[in-house]
């Protein structure tokens, strides 16, 4: 059987969620004879792809190959909500597009929900994001290089974030608590992958200026297991997530996490997570000595049942199903 998995990875774009989801299922998929695997591949024949993204090359391949075509919903009008500039035009072809595939894996039970009513009749199939929990855990040695490189002493509170620089992702309510917090470190990793096209990007990167000296922006990494080692707790102030695979990472490095209480995370996470509803909240949660609801010992452990192996038997098994005469 042959499957070809399809991801607009180029440049930054290697970077975001859906391409780093996508690679980790690819390179921890069953080593069964009967499966073929490819990675954007230009060939015809194949019997399944497997589409992460849907940008112009992706449905140009899509319009060209035969065999099934399946999409992770790895984005929805939802999540897609102060992202980009023209995000209004952009959620007007989500459906049009998504129709387009035979069937589409979703990610959670609220992205779940979303498709179906999106697109009613359309045949999903939940499979959660997976974490490779051999290559997303702490490294003491890589620990020690980061709080180098950023000049933070053991007893310093160094708090991450990572993620798009936009709206969505809470980058706003990132700088207002570093400025009330000027006794923490406060570390971004991620940037523009949409460059200009990203929503508020001329203030963004004006309230990035005048942001206080505890705040550091790294831009895109190549090894992010290094900014979660070095970290004592990760923020995630997303308003809008299909999944929140980032936190996933976090958990599987061991560290404590402080998320925005928006429904999708509560329903995916549970009290794997410490929620916050506003500013003051998330303050108490990220202050040095506060007490996070879980350790980062048991943090890892909640992560067993993403493990990517376990993920990457699933998406064989449908493959089979959906591909097989």
């Amino acid at each position: 059987m042959r499957i070809n998995f399809v991801v607009e990875d180029f440049s930054v774009f290697k970077y975001i969620g859906s391409a780093t989801a996508a690679r980790s299922i690819y390179r921890n998929m069953p080593k069964d004879a009967d499966l073929e695997l490819s990675w954007n591949s230009a060939r015809r024949d194949v019997d399944l792809a497997h589409f992460h993204t849907f940008g112009p090359m992706a449905l140009a391949y899509r319009a060209y190959a035969k065999g099934v075509k399946v999409l992770t919903a790895h984005s929805t009008p939802h999540s897609n909500q102060g992202n980009l500039g023209f995000e209004g035009v952009i959620n007007r072809l989500y459906p049009p597009i998504y129709r387009g595939f035979d069937h589409i894996i979703t990610v959670s039970n609220p992205c779940d929900r979303e498709i179906k009513a999106m697109l009613p009749g359309m045949e999903t199939t939940m499979i959660p994001n997976g974490v490779d929990r051999k290559v997303f855990q702490r490294y003491e040695a890589k620990r020690r290089a980061f709080r180098a490189a950023l000049g933070a002493d053991e007893d310093e509170t160094v708090v991450l974030a990572l993620g798009q620089q936009t709206p969505r992702k809470g980058i706003y309510d990132f700088l207002e608590l570093a400025a009330r917090m000027p006794d923490v470190i406060w570390v971004w990793v991620g940037g523009f992958p949409y460059g200009r096209l990203s929503k508020d990007y001329a203030r963004i990167e004006r309230e990035k200026r005048k942001a206080s000296e505890n705040v550091v922006f790294t831009g895109f990494v190549p090894d992010v297991t290094e900014a979660y080692s070095g970290a004592d707790l990760f923020f995630f102030g997303s308003r809008a997530e299909t999944f929140g695979l980032v936190i996933l990472e976090a958990l599987a490095s061991g560290l404590p996490v402080a998320a925005r209480g928006i429904p999708e995370l509560r329903e995916i996470f549970g009290d794997a997570v410490a929620f916050f509803d506003d500013l003051g909240q998330a303050g108490e949660l990220v202050r040095p000595g506060a007490k996070l609801r879980l350790s980062g010992d048991r943090a890892r452990q909640w992560t067993e049942r993403f493990d990517v192996r376990i993920i990457a038997e699933a998406h064989a098994k449908l493959y089979r199903r959906l591909a097989e005469p």
